[in-house]
């Protein structure tokens, strides 16, 4: 799983494609979050993050895909699939390896945007007055929720050998799980209880529990059953295609 780890990192920053969306991710959340009306937190007045919280997992939506999306496709297209199956490492390994290296790429472009709860707090006229507790769990909840964005993105890239396809797959999935469940249970046919457990079922509404600063076990338990789920899709989907492939050859 290591080598694979560090074969991924190193072709993700070999590449300009890495930095270009890394550099995007960044680029946004900064002209969002301090320079563009509406959303901009110096027309909001307030001394809080929840501006970026917001704004952060539409963001992801796209940096993750653009990540993700050559996990499994490259392999599929270069034929290097069934050179890595020859190799003493299994399913599993090749797909955490590809997973955390992927993830770690998302961390490493989410931690330059703590800088934002310094100079939130140095710009609020009453200094230490943060709701810390709010933001660390918001920050957590981001975590799970790019963690588990990465697992879908994994798998939406197993289906396919284009890269683009992969990318469509995961963005139109991740929007499904993480707004499709909420506003689905804002129709007027849901109103009479079934709309509480429909939201369950999207990650936007364990994405807002933690953001409230408190780490319920429900929420994380929900965020871990997401990326094992996704994990075993996509071993499946792996040992498919390569079970595919073999019958041809």
């Amino acid at each position: 799983m290591r080598s694979i780890f560090l074969k991924e990192i190193n072709s993700f920053f070999s590449s300009i494609v890495g930095y270009v969306a890394v550099l995007s991710f960044l680029v946004f959340c900064g002209l969002f979050f301090w320079i563009i009306p509406g959303s901009s937190i110096l027309d909001y007045g307030y001394a809080t993050l929840d501006k970026y919280f917001e704004l952060a997992p539409w963001f992801l939506m796209l940096l993750i895909p653009a990540i993700t999306m050559r996990s499994f496709a490259d392999e599929f297209k270069a034929g290097t699939i069934e050179w890595l199956s020859t190799k003493p490492l299994g399913d599993t390994d090749i797909i955490l390896g590809k997973y955390f290296a992927a993830l770690a790429l998302v961390v490493f472009a989410i931690l330059p945007t703590l800088v934002y709860v310094i100079t939130i707090d140095s710009l609020s006229a009453i200094k230490d007055n943060l709701d810390t507790g709010g933001i660390a769990g918001s920050f957590v909840g981001l975590l799970f929720l790019s963690a588990s964005f990465t697992a879908i993105g994994i798998y939406c890239s197993s289906l396919t050998s284009n890269q683009m396809v992969g990318f469509l797959l995961a963005l139109f999935a991740n929007f499904i799980l993480y707004l499709g469940f909420e506003s689905l249970s804002q129709l007027p046919v849901f109103a009479a209880g079934l709309d509480y457990y429909l939201s369950m079922i999207g990650m936007s509404f364990h994405y807002t529990s933690i953001s409230r600063g408190i780490i319920d076990s429900r929420d994380v338990i929900y965020f871990l059953s997401i990326i094992t789920l996704f994990i075993a899709l996509t071993r499946i989907s792996l040992h498919r295609r390569t079970w595919d492939t073999a019958k041809q050859d």
